[in-house]
C-alpha cells in the first residue's frame, strides 16, 4: 500500500513526531510506502511531493515545525480543486491519505472523504479547540511557553510597578489563556467565550496595586469586550475566510492606562507559542496519534480521525470532529474567579 501524508494549517510542535510515528510503523510493521505532500493541501493540489521514508524521519522527533512544510491552501476554494487533488493522488498511486491538521485542514479532509478519497485525519492545533479529542498535541508546548513568559514578566512588572498585558493565541477558545494564566499566576484572564466588562477589569487591576502587587493580564487574541467589537490586525482574510487577529492586547493596555492612570505595556507572544521543541507530553501524544493513524488505514477505517479520550486513542468521524469548536465551559472558567483581581 502507498500512503500520502500532509501537514496543513499553522505549524505546531509535535508534527514531526506524528510523521515519524506514521512512517516508522507503516514501513517496519506493514511494509507500506509513503509519499510526502509539500505545504499542506498545496501539495496534492499542485503536485508538490518529497520522499518520505525511514531515513527521512530520523532525528526529527525533537524538532519543531514540520519537515513537510505547511500552508493554509484551501482546494475547495480553487476551481477544479477537488478534481486536481484526486488526479495527483492517482498520479502517485496513493491508496490512502493521512491529513494532519486542525479544523480547516480536517474540514477539507472530511469533504474529500465524501468525494471518495480514502482519508484518515490526525488532529493538530495549539488552541486545543478541536471537538472529539480531549487534547491536541502542540497545546501543552504552547501552554508551557506562555507560562514561562508570564513567570518572567512578573518580575519586570513588580520592578516598574506597571500593568503587563500578555496576548496569547486563541481565536475562538481560551484554553491557552486559561491554562497558562492560572499556571503563571495571572490576576486577570480574558477568553473569547466570556465577553469582558472593561470597568471590572480596571477594578481588578487597581485592587492589585492596593496590595502592592503589579497585575498581569492574560488575554486571548479572540477575546472581546461586552460592549464593542473584535479587535483585528487588519481586514484581510485567509483562504478559509478567517480575519487576522492580534491587537486586543495593545488596545486593552491603552484602555487600562487611560482609565486607571497606571502605566500599561503589552507583550504579544504570537508565533513564539507554536515554535521550537515540543514538550515530552506532545511528543508522546503525537507519536501515538501517528501509530494509530496507520492502524486506521490498515483497518480501512477511512473518514475518521484519531483522538485522545482519557488515556486511550480512539477514532471519531471526521464530520463530527469538525462540526463545532470545543470551547471552555463557563463552569470551568468560573472555578478560578478567586484568583482574579
Amino acid at each position: 500500500m502507498r500512503i500520502g501524508v500532509l501537514t496543513g494549517g499553522g505549524d505546531c510542535p509535535g508534527l514531526n513526531a506524528v510523521i515519524r510515528g506514521i512512517v516508522r510503523k507503516g514501513v517496519q510493521t506493514h511494509d507500506y510506502e509513503f509519499v510526502g505532500f509539500r505545504d499542506g493541501w498545496r501539495g496534492p493540489l499542485e503536485n508538490q511531493t518529497m520522499q518520505l521514508d525511514v531515513p527521512a524521519v530520523r532525528g526529527i522527533l525533537p524538532r519543531g515545525g514540520t519537515i513537510l512544510g505547511s500552508s493554509r491552501t484551501n482546494p475547495l476554494k480553487v476551481d477544479g480543486g477537488v478534481r486536481r487533488v484526486k488526479e495527483n493522488l492517482a498520479k502517485h498511486e496513493v491508496d490512502a491519505l493521512i491529513a494532519i491538521g486542525g479544523e480547516d485542514t480536517l474540514g477539507v479532509a472530511a469533504e474529500l472523504s465524501r468525494e471518495g478519497v480514502r482519508v484518515v485525519g490526525v488532529p493538530k492545533t495549539i488552541d486545543n479547540d478541536l471537538d472529539g479529542t480531549d487534547y491536541t498535541f502542540g497545546f501543552d508546548t504552547a501552554v508551557n511557553i506562555c507560562t514561562e513568559a508570564i513567570d518572567r514578566l512578573h518580575t519586570t512588572a513588580e520592578s516598574h510597578r506597571r500593568v503587563l498585558v500578555v496576548e496569547v493565541m486563541g481565536r475562538h477558545a481560551g484554553w491557552i489563556a486559561l491554562h497558562s494564566g492560572i499556571a503563571g499566576g495571572a490576576n486577570v484572564i480574558l477568553i473569547p467565550e466570556h465577553p469582558f466588562d472593561l470597568d471590572r477589569v480596571c477594578d481588578w487591576v487597581e485592587n492589585r496595586f492596593k496590595i502592592n502587587y503589579a497585575p498581569i493580564v492574560v488575554v486571548a487574541e479572540g477575546a472581546l469586550p461586552a460592549v464593542g467589537e473584535l479587535v483585528t490586525k487588519d481586514d484581510s482574510l485567509d483562504a478559509f475566510g478567517h480575519v487576522r487577529l492580534s491587537g486586543v492586547g495593545e488596545w486593552l493596555a491603552g484602555e487600562i492606562q487611560a482609565r486607571t492612570g497606571k502605566e500599561a505595556r503589552t507583550t504579544v507572544l504570537g508565533h513564539i507559542q507554536r515554535g521550537g521543541t515540543p514538550t515530552a507530553f506532545d511528543r508522546w501524544l503525537a507519536t501515538r496519534f501517528g501509530l494509530h493513524a496507520v492502524d486506521a488505514v490498515r483497518d480501512g477505517d477511512f473518514g475518521t480521525m484519531v483522538a485522545l479520550r482519557g488515556t486511550e486513542i480512539v477514532r471519531a468521524p471526521l464530520s463530527d470532529a469538525t462540526a463545532r469548536i470545543k470551547t471552555v465551559d463557563p463552569s470551568l472558567y468560573a472555578e478560578f474567579d478567586v484568583f482574579f483581581g
